[in-house]
């Protein structure tokens, strides 16, 4: 916020004047956050900031932007460093950790990569499965969980739309089994642990066999980093580090962007068939040593011809297939560029964002029962786990640490979906007689519909209205605390 045009945008800077400032994975910012990270790297060094910037998939071209200046080595792990009026940077190899082979296949069948899970699994092998969509994390997740119980093999699921008390819950499990805490139980059983992007970072978690859809080379590589992790961790005999990748065949991929499946969705297929061509010849990759080689091979600017052609332009001024838009590198550029410290009149926070998303997100509040009690003038919740608490329909009932006690306790049964999932918009009104409003924020007019989604969960897990009634739609929509949130066709 200290770089954008936002009231008191000056004051955030000015507290920064001086410190040391640490910008984390960078490599994962799109353009239009890594426009807005060029701008506030600038204003901190013009503070006299010492600016960290850390990445272990950071292209040399990024670099560059963020230093403004040249850079030329290509040694892993490498240090960079811009002193103060510098105009060239100086760039330092450091240390390698212990180099290791991890052996790659290159998988076409999905039922290939399912029997092996469940084989390496049964060898009493950890394995990690990471997938691109939440619903195929889902998918899988189920087909391998159904089979797994009589085979002695535990299975679990990692993915963002859990609620935050499922998703702590199952992140503290996993990170505990699959982590240093879990060494002394880890040959105990083989474990299958499913899950999206969210695996890529910040969790410490060690694998003994990797399963990835395919992605764009820095991802790989970050999900990569989750595989034979320590050089302690005890493993089964059996136990080698080897990664299987679902790939389609590279030229159905150049031909057409829905041989990457959902992922196309998710990434740019220009980006994925890059990715891919600098793949598809790999039996093995050594780590660290072929990192900088890979992320330059993926993303150095070339000439392009043909469908490659195609899928570049795409990638820079955007597309539209069906009714999915995708806006362009340069339109990301120009919006985030609106928003800096230089552009016309100061916003409000809640008006500009860090991030850029073509899906807004909703707030989606579930609960098993809801009622209100007249006579008590208050609402009685019960909770997904069947805990119930009480909310008050006047804020003079509780004190100020027991509404904090209560928002957070509500505040961790929110789920956050895309609007196209998640349930129909309740009326204001009716949730402000419920005392809503003195949590969640609903909006400002009171002829609008709440900002807050409700919905409850039934026995049978499925979601209805506050009045129990299914919800509108071609779709049912399910909540599982060991699946998440999940949308299911209806049959005809």
């Amino acid at each position: 916020m200290a770089a954008m045009n936002v009231k008191h945008g000056f004051v955030r800077a000015f507290g920064l004047a001086g410190k040391v400032v640490i910008l984390d994975e960078v490599h994962s910012y799109d353009i239009y956050t890594g426009t807005i990270l060029n701008a506030l790297v600038s204003l901190l060094r013009e503070l006299g900031c010492t600016v960290i910037v850390l990445s272990a998939t950071l292209a040399q071209a990024r670099r560059e932007q963020l230093l403004q200046a040249p850079v030329s080595s290509r040694h892993y792990p490498l240090i960079t460093a811009l002193p103060e009026h510098a105009l060239t940077a100086t760039e330092i190899p450091a240390l390698p950790p212990a180099a290791r082979t991890v052996n790659l296949t290159l998988q076409r069948q999905d039922a290939a990569a399912l029997e092996e899970a469940l084989v390496r699994a049964e060898q009493g092998q950890q394995v990690l499965w990471v997938e691109n969509t939440v619903a195929g994390a889902q998918a899988i997740f189920q087909v391998l969980a159904a089979r797994a119980a009589d085979l002695g093999i535990v299975c679990g699921l990692l993915h963002s739309r859990f609620t935050q008390t499922h998703r702590q819950r199952n992140e503290d499990q996993w990170v505990a089994l699959f982590g240093k805490q879990g060494w002394p139980q880890r040959g105990r059983q083989g474990r299958i642990l499913v899950g999206t992007q969210v695996l890529e970072q910040s969790l410490d978690i060690d694998a003994d066999f990797l399963i990835s859809r395919f992605a764009p080379t820095d991802m790989l590589l970050q999900r990569l980093g989750r595989l034979w992790r320590h050089e302690q961790t005890p493993r089964v005999a059996c136990a080698r580090a080897e990664a299987w990748m679902l790939v389609p065949d590279l030229a159905d991929a150049i031909a057409s962007p829905a041989a990457f499946g959902d992922s196309a969705a998710v990434y740019s297929p220009y980006v994925l068939c890059r990715s891919l061509q600098s793949w598809q010849q790999r039996d093995e990759i050594n780590l660290p040593h072929d990192i900088r080689g890979l992320i330059e091979e993926t993303y150095a600017v070339r000439e392009e011809d043909g469908d490659m052609a195609r899928w570049l332009y795409e990638l820079e001024h955007g597309s539209l297939r069906g009714t999915q838009r995708r806006v362009g590198r340069q339109d990301l550029q120009r919006l985030a560029q609106a928003t800096l410290a230089t552009a016309g009149d100061t916003k409000s926070d809640v008006a500009v964002s860090t991030r850029y998303s073509e899906q807004d997100t909703q707030d989606t509040l579930l609960l098993r029962r809801i009622v209100y009690v007249s006579e008590q003038k208050s609402t009685e919740l019960t909770l997904l786990d069947g805990r119930t608490v009480v909310l008050p329909a006047q804020r003079h009932k509780l004190s100020p640490a027991g509404w904090r006690t209560l928002s957070i306790t509500l505040m961790r049964e929110i789920v956050s979906l895309r609007p196209a999932l998640a349930p129909p918009a309740s009326d204001r009104a009716r949730l402000e007689k419920l005392g809503l409003h003195h949590i969640f924020y609903l909006g400002n007019s009171p002829q609008e519909d709440a900002l807050l989604r409700i919905a409850l969960v039934d026995d049978s897990d499925r979601l209805t209205t506050l009045d129990g009634q299914a919800l509108p739609g071609k779709h049912e929509h399910h909540y599982r605390n060991d699946l998440g949130y999940k949308i299911v066709k209806q049959k005809d």
